[in-house]
């Protein structure tokens, strides 16, 4: 079976910008061995901070109390046996040896021989044995190492191969490899030391990562690195999850990584990052399942004709279908039946045209803006009419040093009621006042699951802002908007057209 490293926690917060915190990462190497089925996870680099010291300890006694020390790996540096010491004493017990894999590496930045080098590294291999720990090395630039001066790379291999080191691990450091010229080399190193275990690190530069790891694994190496969403210096290690979809239907390669836990993990990842995952993001982007166009719909609705082997559902999604100037009925009607709305042949007409022409105006239309649209389309044929909830007025009080507080009064079906609450800022206060008076009513209230907030570019101080709230209502995910020039009224428009539409969605149901 082949081994599956991630990177996220040691390569992946080399990403700009991302810093995980120790609570963190003990719940991503958690998520990451336990819910996920990854083999290994490298998860920091020794002596770089007190931070990395304090979450490398909680992993490694998390992991020592479950059996799973074995898993956990650190890079360490050809130090004099610092990075040995750094590891051993916090209880790790695996060190992945940072090595130079290319001689213009040996010759530039260290200024040494590259016998020199070996032998340093050969001590350093004693050093680990001494504390007790298993060692697998990086050959860093190796791609290009192996492109300019292969006797150098075989002459390290060959003065290192039987001192003990577990795996050599091949990177491609800068990411200049080719599908073509990542299997010619890697099946090279295999040829030459068939008993030695070679795992491929990918990066991303040119976009080849995953196409790069493909051709690394039908070249024999054992084990593959990836990331989390591809996260990574520059432009990003290989994706796990692109990797996966790869590994199991076009290589058909056993691994140990359970499919559907792959959103949940990516989603959590992009939470405590910051890096939002591209909505085209190939198995876990907003848009991976998604169909636009409405011969595609129609063509899925009489025999699945443009679906392939990624199903939504191996991955915990479902499949889309997008609305605008593309779409045609086919579209509608499969987002209509989601929503249990059945329409006459003439009404599905009319809301075609209004969709089609909304996203000729470039306009985002969403399956939740249909009951709307709906409405407004069939004027009220079997919609409700005016909204069930709406907002008699309120007051936002934000003073310095103390936490703002919001009066809320709302109208449901010509009642009114209010409350007052006091939040961790204005729309916090605001959302907190308003759930007081659905738990004083007994009504259930949708989740709040994500907050973006968006200007136009060159956007001054009074441009207006777009507001997408995400939610969670009875296992279903919606996102509505808001646009003001103020953010908490974009926010507040945004909740209110949720409410709506929950009653609006009762009311279909009920009557259609």
């Amino acid at each position: 079976m082949l081994e599956i490293l991630d990177t996220t926690l040691r390569d992946g917060e080399q990403t700009a910008g991302v810093a995980f915190n120790p609570e963190e990462k003990l719940t991503l190497a958690r998520i990451l061995l336990e819910d996920l089925g990854v083999d290994r996870i490298e998860i920091a680099s020794a002596r770089v901070s007190k931070g990395e010291l304090d979450a490398y300890s909680k992993i490694c006694s998390w992991a020592a109390a479950n059996g799973r020390l074995g898993q956990i790996e650190a890079l360490g540096f050809v130090d004099s046996g610092k990075s040995v010491e750094w590891i051993a004493s916090h209880g790790g017990k695996v060190l992945n040896l940072l090595a130079k894999g290319s001689e213009r590496h040996v010759r530039t930045q260290l200024g040494k021989e590259p016998r020199a080098h070996w032998e340093d590294i050969r001590a350093e291999v004693s050093l680990a044995k001494e504390r007790g720990l298993e060692l697998n090395i990086y050959l860093e630039d190796w791609s290009n190492g192996i492109a300019d001066s292969p006797e150098y790379v075989f002459g390290m291999i060959d003065a290192l191969k039987d001192c003990g080191i577990r795996r050599f691990m091949l990177p491609d450091t800068l990411g200049v490899l080719s599908p073509e010229r990542c299997k010619e080399y890697c099946s090279l190193m295999v040829s030459r030391y068939p008993g030695l275990h070679f795992d491929f690190h990918g990066h991303n530069d040119y976009d080849l990562a995953v196409a790069n790891t493909m051709a690394a694994v039908k070249a024999g190496v054992r084990g593959i690195h990836c990331t989390i969403n591809g996260l990574g210096e520059r432009t990003g290690n290989t994706p796990l999850a692109s990797v996966v979809a790869v590994l199991n239907d076009q290589l058909k390669v056993p691994n140990g990584i359970h499919e559907n836990e792959l959103t949940h993990v990516c989603r959590y990842a992009e939470s405590i990052s910051g890096i939002r995952i591209p909505e085209n993001k190939p198995i876990v982007g907003a848009a991976a399942f998604t169909q636009s166009a409405g011969i595609h719909a129609d063509g899925d609705r009489k025999g699945h004709l443009y679906e392939n082997a990624l199903a939504p559902e191996r991955f915990g999604r479902t499949r889309r279908y997008a609305l605008g100037k593309t779409s045609g009925k086919a579209n509608i009607a499969k987002n209509l039946e989601s929503l249990g709305i059945k329409l006459s042949a003439e009404q599905l007409r009319k809301v075609t045209e209004r969709v089609v022409e909304l996203g000729d105006k470039k306009e985002s239309v969403t399956a939740e803006d249909l009951p709307y649209i709906i409405s407004d389309v069939l004027k009220g044929e079997f919609a409700m009419g005016e909204d069930r909830i709406r907002v008699v007025n309120y007051s936002l009080q934000l003073a310095r040093g103390m936490r703002p507080v919001a009066t809320v009064r709302i109208d449901i079906d010509g009642d009114e009621y209010e409350e007052v609450s006091s939040g961790a800022g204005q729309y916090d206060a605001f959302m907190k006042a308003l759930w007081k008076i659905y738990a004083m009513l007994g009504r259930e209230h949708p989740v709040l699951t994500d907050y973006q907030v968006s200007i136009p570019p060159g956007g001054k101080t009074d441009a207006l802002v777009q507001t997408v709230i995400s939610w969670e209502w009875k296992g279903r995910r919606f996102k509505t908007r808001g646009l003001d020039a103020d953010q908490t009224e974009a926010a507040i428009e945004a909740t209110f057209k949720m409410l709506n539409m929950i009653e609006q969605q009762k009311y279909e149901t009920e009557n259609c």
